[in-house]
């Protein structure tokens, strides 16, 4: 059965260039096309498509207000396209706080340069989070599992180790042991990480790590966005910064974030290197932070596609640090996560819920 997709542009150009790409690919079917937000309303009630493509200045309706109303009335994964601005990525972060479950640059330079790239990339997307539509309703999924983790518990997570029965007393080791937490996350990310970082109180004793696939002006305004809703601090990571305890150091995008192996206790920043797929990648950051903080290093690797932080974890667990991957119950796209777990490089296999609590609980002054 193919996987119906409805496509939202006020552009004529895009609706056309964006139906022939769809319908390419063999899996997917084009229902329907909306010139704007209340259309697209309309329509997804009409047509019931899988997944949706969404631009965000539209007439009549914009995309963030057509995402809020679409995800009370009828939720369906949203891809968003958006500018490769810092007020483009502004305008992303409010459309996956509202529920869209990604993004993708817009861009007609992209799609004049590499339009085989563009394609298998938006193929690629739309079928990911297509079968993933019954957990990639954001604000839903993490509603629901606040009042009930009845579904973590029905999860078909491989579960490598079982959470131990003694909470207090994994707290306390922990407490003991790790003295710096790196959090990867890719698809879903964004949403996840401020699930977590905004319950940390304000004296929260470590310092965090933060490895978010995003393009380059995207984590700028993502940082300035976290701090405003923490009560830790969240910084934008630059060459040479101190690391302290109860900050939140967040990878540049286009870049490389690393520990300094000298003294251990300063951010370096590299330009991303073309021959790396993921600029900021998790796998570098654990990689540099495992060689300098061993087994005080804690590492969660979050929901995301790809592999990104396998190899970092591994490094991790030879060096004697601790691993966390969420569950896929909670996770948008469990494709990082299922890797670390499916490699049994994991300490504990932990739903997105139950995270904050249990760094409270071990690190919370």
């Amino acid at each position: 059965m193919a996987i119906t997709v409805l496509i939202v542009d006020d552009s004529l150009f895009f609706q056309k260039r964006l139906t022939d790409i769809i319908e390419e690919h063999p899996q997917l079917r084009v229902v329907g096309v909306a010139s704007n937000g209340k259309q697209a309303l309309s329509m997804t009630l009409e047509k019931k498509p899988d997944v949706i493509t969404m631009d965000y200045e539209m007439p009549l309706m914009d995309g963030i207000h057509a995402v809020r109303q679409i995800m009370s009335q009828r939720p369906t994964p949203i891809l968003m396209f958006s500018s490769l601005t810092y007020d483009g990525a502004k305008t992303t972060l409010s459309a996956l706080e509202a529920g869209a479950v990604d993004f993708m640059p817009k861009s007609f330079k992209e799609i004049a340069k590499n339009p085989e790239q563009l394609k298998d990339k938006l193929h690629q997307r739309i079928l990911l989070i297509s079968r993933r539509r019954n957990l990639a309703l954001n604000n839903k999924l993490i509603e629901h599992d606040t009042k009930s983790k009845s579904s973590a518990s029905q999860s078909s997570t491989p579960r490598v180790a079982e959470a131990p029965p003694n909470n207090a007393q994994v707290s306390r080791k922990l407490n003991e042991k790790v003295k710096i937490i790196a959090i990867g996350a890719s698809t879903g990310g964004p949403i996840a990480l401020s699930e977590i970082l905004k319950h940390l109180p304000q004296n929260f004793s470590l310092p965090i790590l933060v490895i978010q696939h995003m393009p380059e002006n995207f984590t700028k305004a993502f940082a300035e966005r976290l701090n405003s809703q923490c009560q830790v601090r969240v910084v934008h990571a630059d060459d040479g910064m101190t690391i302290e305890n109860g900050v939140v150091y967040l990878a540049p995008g286009g870049h490389q974030m690393m520990i300094n192996q000298k003294d251990g206790r300063r951010i370096k920043v590299l330009k991303g290197d073309d021959r790396l797929l993921y600029k900021p990648s998790v796998d570098v950051t654990l990689t540099s932070a495992a060689n300098v903080w061993g087994e005080g290093l804690l590492t969660l690797i979050l929901t995301g596609m790809g592999s990104d932080g396998c190899e970092g974890s591994r490094i991790v667990k030879q060096k004697g640090g601790v691993v966390w991957s969420q569950d896929e119950a909670s996770s948008i796209i469990y494709g990082m996560p299922m890797a670390v777990a499916k490699e049994k490089l994991t300490d504990r296999v932990i739903s997105l819920t139950e995270i904050p609590g249990q760094l409270k609980k071990a690190f919370g002054c």
